[in-house]
C-alpha cells in the first residue's frame, strides 16, 4: 500500500516523541511491505516545529537538522513536490471545507499519488462525513482512505 504520512509521524526523527504513538512508524510500515510517502511541506513543518524546540533549549540545531536530512535523503521514502499543478488544484479545492492548507496540501498530496493518508489530524478525520470531499474523492482516487495509525499496523 502506498501511504503518505503526516508531519506528527515524523517528528520522532527529530527528537519529538508524542505521547501514546511508537517512535518507529516508518519503520515498521515499511516492514510491512508499505511504499512510505511524505508530501515536501512536511520537512517545513518539521523545521519548524524543531526551531520552536531549538528556541525552548529542548533540541539541538545538529539533532534536528540530522532528522530532517535522514528522512530527505532516505531512499525508501518518496517526497512529493507541493509545487504540480495537480497538488495544487486538489488543494485549493480542499481549503473550502479544511482551515489550515498546510493540511490541505499534504492531503492533496497523498490523495493524488498515494492509496492512504496516516494522520491523528481531527480536521482531516472529519472530512469523511463531508459530501463535498467524498464527492471530490469520487473523482480523483475513489478508493482513498485516511487512516489512523491504529488501522494501518499489523496486528503482533
Amino acid at each position: 500500500m502506498k501511504i503518505l504520512l503526516d508531519t506528527t509521524y515524523l517528528l520522532p526523527a527529530i527528537g519529538i516523541s508524542i505521547k501514546g504513538l511508537p517512535t518507529d512508524i516508518p519503520i515498521n510500515l515499511m516492514a510491512q511491505g508499505n511504499e512510505i510517502y511524505i508530501s515536501q511541506i512536511t520537512l517545513f513543518e518539521l523545521a519548524a516545529k524543531g526551531a520552536k524546540y531549538i528556541n525552548d533549549g529542548a533540541l539541538t540545531p545538529e539533532k534536528v537538522t540530522r532528522g530532517i536530512r535522514a528522512i530527505a535523503y532516505n531512499d525508501e521514502i518518496q517526497t512529493i513536490a507541493t509545487h504540480e499543478s495537480e497538488i495544487l488544484l486538489t488543494a485549493f479545492k480542499l481549503r473550502k471545507n479544511l482551515p489550515d492548507f498546510i493540511d490541505c496540501l499534504i492531503l492533496s498530496s497523498a490523495i493524488n499519488n498515494c492509496d492512504a493518508l496516516a494522520t491523528q489530524d481531527a480536521d482531516i478525520h472529519d472530512l469523511a462525513e463531508n459530501a463535498e470531499f467524498r464527492n471530490l474523492l469520487a473523482t480523483e482516487n475513489p478508493n482513498f482512505k485516511i487512516q489512523a495509525l491504529t488501522s494501518l499496523r499489523s496486528p503482533p
